[in-house]
């Protein structure tokens, strides 16, 4: 599976959303809430009407129309979103288009592997598979971890329930990362509060900890009781 990542880089002031579907539209919704401009790019005029002062701008714009899209300058924009999935070649199209200007940052959705591929062959920069990294993360949590975030392809980051191990023992003298290849990262206690742990945190009964590792060993520590 393509799904390329990046380096550090600087904060987004502004992101070209293409595409104003369900996925489109919580994103570009999301991006408004936490201070960032977002242009809105739809071929749909309802979905434009729809979505008219809740952006920063809405336009209508039919796909392959390098006209249109220069004069709204998205080359200039921090990073470029392809949010459609219905219209596999339209999408395919808009990629090639932007890394040929030199979108500074271009993120895809992908509805399946071969889709993805595309995209990376054309140099699309981080590609996205939202309907099966849900579906992973939803299959986590019905194995009994609460929360999983995936860092990359090998390692992430799960929220679960405190088990026997290491309950009631300083982690320091748990041995967790030598025993299970994990680390703790914190600790949520009943008060609700998460602080961060160290070699000295001792985790009761019920709290809930933020596990860190490896893939397949975080997975199999969130289901030890």
């Amino acid at each position: 599976m393509v799904k390329k990542t990046f380096g550090t880089r600087k904060s987004v002031r502004n992101v070209a959303v293409f595409g104003l579907g369900r996925f489109g539209a919580a994103l570009a919704c999301e991006l408004m809430e936490s201070g960032v401009e977002v242009l809105g790019i739809e071929t749909d005029e309802d979905r434009v009407q729809r979505h008219n002062g809740l952006l920063t701008k809405v336009v209508r714009v039919d796909p392959g129309v390098g006209e249109a899209l220069e004069q709204l300058h998205v080359k200039d924009y921090d990073v470029c979103v392809i949010a459609i999935g219905s219209d596999v070649l339209a999408s395919i199209l808009i990629g090639a288009y932007l890394i040929k200007i030199g979108a500074k940052e271009v993120w895809a959705k992908a509805t399946s592997i071969e889709h993805g591929e595309i995209l990376g062959q054309i140099g699309v920069h981080h590609i996205v598979y939202p309907e099966h990294d849900m579906g992973r993360r939803v299959a986590h949590q019905v194995k009994g971890s609460t929360d999983f975030i995936e860092v990359d392809d090998t390692y992430v980051i799960i929220k679960t329930t405190a088990n026997q191990h290491i309950i009631g023992t300083r982690l320091g003298d748990s041995e967790i990362r030598k025993r299970y290849g994990v680390t703790v990262m914190a600790v949520k206690r009943g008060n609700g509060n998460w602080v961060n742990a160290d070699s000295d945190t001792i985790v009761a009964e019920f709290d809930e900890i933020l596990v860190a590792g490896p893939t397949k060993q975080a997975e199999q520590f969130g289901l030890l009781n």
